[in-house]
């Protein structure tokens, strides 16, 4: 069974993404919004359809996707434009949205490399490719919840990671990919645990751009917090050592 299958039956999952505080996917759902009233925006991975729902509130024609049928059944009780996907092909013609973005979802999949790919593929020529995920190869911060950023000595680990990743990517570029990790299992269920790619933004952005991108802003953080943090935080290249990895960028080719 593929790590995605896992997700299939998964109530537990659904449980939890239904106890999200609208707080946690706001940022995300309002930078996907696209500008123009009515447009068509793809939510990949929609989970219970909290974004979509407020996508669509907002006056935009929302769609999302979800490889979990429990999460599914939970989205259409409110009527939301949620359908089952395979995890790998959007069911969708070339350039069919305004705007497309995964919260949360990179890190679990099996080909991420093509999943960015395919993001951009339904993307219409100006749209907005959004990606939200953890930054596994994070060197600076505190509380972190997964192994793979704990303790000064994976920190350092970590940024020597991203030295060699961007000298690949210079040197080699047809050779990089995001490094794989083994899945965390815990009991409650906890999705970011078990998370099977070292997700970066300096990599979600190199693949975004061969994809046919560019790139228009890089974050560290995902949420909303006080615009004078924000700024300091985002200001120079240490948001790519941080915390999360916010990656917008526009369809150009």
């Amino acid at each position: 069974m593929s790590h995605q299958e896992t997700y299939r039956h998964n109530e537990a999952y659904a449980e939890f993404l239904a106890a999200w505080d609208e707080g946690f996917y706001a940022k995300y759902a309002d930078t996907l919004m696209p500008a123009q009233p009515g447009a068509r925006v793809l939510d990949v991975g929609c989970g219970v359809g909290q974004v979509v729902r407020r996508l669509r509130d907002a006056g935009a024609e929302a769609v999302g996707v979800e490889v979990s049928e429990p999460n599914l059944a939970k989205a259409r009780q409110f009527g939301l434009d949620c359908r089952l996907y395979d995890g790998r092909h959007l069911p969708f013609p070339d350039r069919h949205f305004a705007s497309v973005g995964a919260l949360n979802v990179l890190e679990h999949v099996e080909e991420p490399e093509a999943f960015l790919a395919e993001l951009v593929r339904v993307t219409a020529s100006g749209g907005r490719v959004l990606v939200s995920s953890p930054n596994f190869l994070r060197v600076l911060g505190w509380r972190d919840y997964h192994p793979r950023m704990r303790g000064l000595g994976n920190k350092w680990r970590n940024g020597r990671r991203l030295v060699a990743k961007r000298r690949q990517m210079r040197r080699a570029a047809d050779l990089v990919r995001f490094d794989r990790m083994q899945p965390i299992v815990k009991e409650p269920f906890t999705p970011d645990d078990d998370a099977i790619v070292a997700t970066n933004s300096l990599e979600i952005g190199f693949f975004l751009e061969r994809a046919g991108c560019a790139i228009e802003r890089v974050e560290c953080t995902d949420r909303y917090v006080a615009s004078p943090i924000a700024f300091l935080l985002n200001l120079t290249p240490l948001r790519y050592l941080m915390f999360n990895a916010f990656v917008v960028a526009r369809r150009v080719a």
